[in-house]
């Protein structure tokens, strides 16, 4: 590859390969593919609807499950391309929304890790490593077709790399996963197979002491390791300014989050940027918005897509996000992560790309009977080595029917397993009260499905129906005849649906067994939103990285969404937490002062925050 070539070439940085994004739809019938037939979605949710491969590198210990992490997300040519670990390829959209999967003619036995990308003058290069860190670089002017050229390799013991070219062709080189070694750079010449200049430096460490969301553990807490890791490094330049972001604390925790230090050169030196983590969902169903990327849409809007935590099967099964990212007046970069994982605006809304749209959850901790029951498990992963797993015993109801608490709970790691996989199996939520439904989320679970790789002409096929006595149904979604994989199938339906019941009706998915996680129902109620909350008490503990927080019962409230941030305009942050009326966080920077308040929300929506409250 000579420099001519190399400089209509685009490049992406990769150690691992990424998912389709296949978006499921109301009544699609055969399609095996996201096409224009499909109605144009107002909506998408977290996580992600694609169809995550499943993973080959625990395939020695028999565990069978589908994961998607680490995202490379490029615009190319007005197009975007997305790039997953360890996923055997790639995938395509012209939305950010609907995602078709590419396979490569060539790829790494065991897929990459970590993946980044870069769109260098509307060409592609491509560097990828194998899982042991030595990279080589793959390049290609026609990225759908598959088609790439190597180039012979270039670096080793290189893991979670990120590929950078400034504006003036200077290329640098930044990787790094430990909880022990900063992230480093060092600096290549494009012109000559990405060879190193010699220029090598190391730039940013975790700083647990200070900055509590650092800390290892879930909830920022270990019982004996104390060192987060330090991982995912990537490139944002903006308004001359370069955000350096970086992962901490571990890929597996619900507190996993992507912070920032601000430079004025690709080089440093780099300064922690004070409202920090700027991508942070630790509450709520799925956890997790750490190492990702930030990719900027044609229209100029910034998206940031990261790594959720899903770890039931085992601790390295996740899922992806996109949440829209700003920088405000101070040059500060932050995601909006509130009501994360609740429909949100597509990216090409006109005024609200990514803001949660309004529609609330219906089917929390509704009645759920079903079919058939082979088990039901409750997980939690308390820290890096501790999983706490109890199969709950079967119960039923006062008409004999077994009851699946486990699908209304909002937890993705407890899961329900049918006795089979056939038309005879099904999931039926009763709700509190009659509901206006405009959208559902189907999270299928992975039981010993004895998939170990990248499987073409995997499907999810059932049909809804709804109701409002329990007695007579109507059809909203018929997938019975669909080709789409969607192991987190959103679907929003062509029009709101009043009805009290909703039910499942199963005919095909993946594996032996259909089991799935959570079954969830979104749109309004017909009732009040809450009042605003009272008595909000907030105490900063010795160690000032912690913070207690307490508050009145609210009637009709599910839950309560904490916001905070270093600035009143600047509430940045938020955790969201059902059925409590108190709350610990060891998340806080030691050395900021903070502003908080707090809202009750339910199914008929949010209520008035609270007074903000300054705390030293």
């Amino acid at each position: 590859m000579n420099t001519k070539q190399l400089k209509i070439f685009f490049v992406i940085l990769c150690i691992t390969g990424f998912q389709a994004c296949k978006r499921s739809n109301h009544k699609e019938g055969n399609q095996s593919v996201v096409s224009s037939s499909i109605k144009k979605l107002e909506t998408y949710c977290n996580p992600l609807d694609i169809d995550y491969t499943y993973m080959v590198y625990n395939s020695s210990r028999n565990l069978s499950y589908r994961s998607g992490a680490d995202p490379a997300v490029i615009e190319f040519k007005g197009e975007y391309y997305m790039f997953v670990t360890r996923s055997f390829g790639y995938w395509h959209s012209k939305d950010l929304v609907n995602w078709k999967f590419i396979k490569p003619q060539q790829w790494f036995f065991e897929g990459c890790n970590a993946p980044t990308a870069f769109n260098y003058k509307d060409s592609l290069v491509y560097f990828a490593g194998d899982p042991a860190g030595y990279g080589s670089i793959l390049y290609t002017e026609d990225p759908k077709s598959g088609k790439w050229t190597p180039t012979p390799s270039i670096s080793k013991n290189i893991q979670d790399s990120e590929l950078f070219i400034d504006d003036d062709g200077k290329t640098y080189l930044y990787w790094g996963s430990s909880n022990l070694h900063p992230i480093r750079v060092k600096m290549l010449n494009k012109d000559d197979r990405f060879l190193e200049t010699g220029v090598k430096k190391e730039l940013i460490n975790l700083v647990e002491a200070e900055h509590g969301w650092e800390r290892f553990g879930e909830n920022n807490f270990h019982p004996r390791l104390k060192e987060g890791y330090m991982e995912g490094a990537s490139m944002t330049k903006h308004n001359g300014k370069y955000y350096l972001q970086y992962a901490a604390p571990g890929t597996q925790f619900n507190v996993y989050a992507d912070g920032a230090y601000i430079g004025d050169t690709p080089l440093g030196p780099f300064k922690y940027m004070k409202n920090n983590p700027m991508s942070f969902k630790p509450g709520g169903f799925t956890n997790g918005a750490g190492h990702g990327i930030t990719v900027k849409q044609t229209n100029g809007q910034y998206w940031h897509f990261a790594t959720m935590a899903l770890a039931s099967n085992a601790q390295w099964e996740r899922r992806l996000c996109m949440f829209p990212t700003y920088f405000d007046d101070e040059g500060l970069m932050y995601s909006t992560t509130d009501y994360g994982d609740y429909p949100r605006y597509v990216p090409n809304h006109p005024t609200k790309a990514g803001q949660h749209n309004g529609w609330m959850l219906l089917s929390y901790n509704g009645n759920v009977t079903v079919s058939t029951s082979l088990k039901q498990v409750m997980k939690f992963t308390s820290n890096n080595d501790e999983v706490e797993v109890d199969e709950l015993p079967m119960e039923k109801n006062s008409n004999g029917d077994i009851t699946a608490k486990v699908l209304t709970d909002e937890n993705p790691k407890t899961f329900w397993v049918a006795e089979a996989n056939d038309n005879k199996q099904w999931i039926r939520i009763e709700m509190k009260h009659p509901e206006k439904i405009h959208a559902l989320q189907l999270n299928f679970h992975d039981h010993k499905t004895g998939i170990y790789t990248r499987v073409e002409g995997l499907k999810h096929r059932f049909s809804i129906d709804v109701s409002e006595d329990g007695e007579n149904w109507e059809t909203i979604v018929d997938r019975s005849k669909s080709n789409i994989d969607a192991p987190n199938a959103y679907i929003e339906l062509d029009a709101p649906v009043r009805a009290k019941y909703v039910r499942y009706n199963n005919v095909e998915v993946p594996g032996a067994n259909f089991a799935m996680s959570e079954f969830r129902v979104f749109g309004l109620g017909f009732g009040k939103a809450p009042d605003g909350v009272t008595g909000f008490n907030i105490a900063r503990e010795t160690d000032r990285r912690d913070a207690t927080f307490s508050w009145n019962a609210v009637q009709g409230a599910q839950g309560y969404n904490i916001r905070w941030g270093i600035a009143p305009d600047k509430l940045y942050q938020s955790w969201l937490v059902y059925d409590k009326t108190e709350h610990f966080m060891r998340c806080l920077d030691r050395d900021t002062p903070y502003y908080f308040t707090i809202e009750a929300f339910n199914e008929n929506g949010i209520s008035e925050r609270s007074e903000i409250l300054f705390i030293e």
